[in-house]
């Protein structure tokens, strides 16, 4: 699953990007289980101010016309 993931991730990204991340998370090892709860958290959370902002839009499939 994490490779899947991961693969996820670094398929959008630009190949430098993707090797910094692997490095990055490479060197960070195993997470405990909290501290990655903790931090996904804190996403929503900012995902969340971010759409009451009127900042961006996400988790729905509506359509926009400019």
């Amino acid at each position: 699953m994490l490779t899947s993931a991961r693969s996820h991730f670094t398929s959008r990204m630009s190949q430098r990007a993707a090797e910094m991340l692997a490095e990055d998370m490479d060197a960070l090892g195993p997470v405990r289980v909290r501290d990655v709860k903790a931090a996904q958290a804190e996403i929503v959370t900012a995902v969340r101010r971010l759409q009451q902002e009127g900042s961006i839009a996400a988790g729905g499939k509506e359509e926009y016309v400019e």
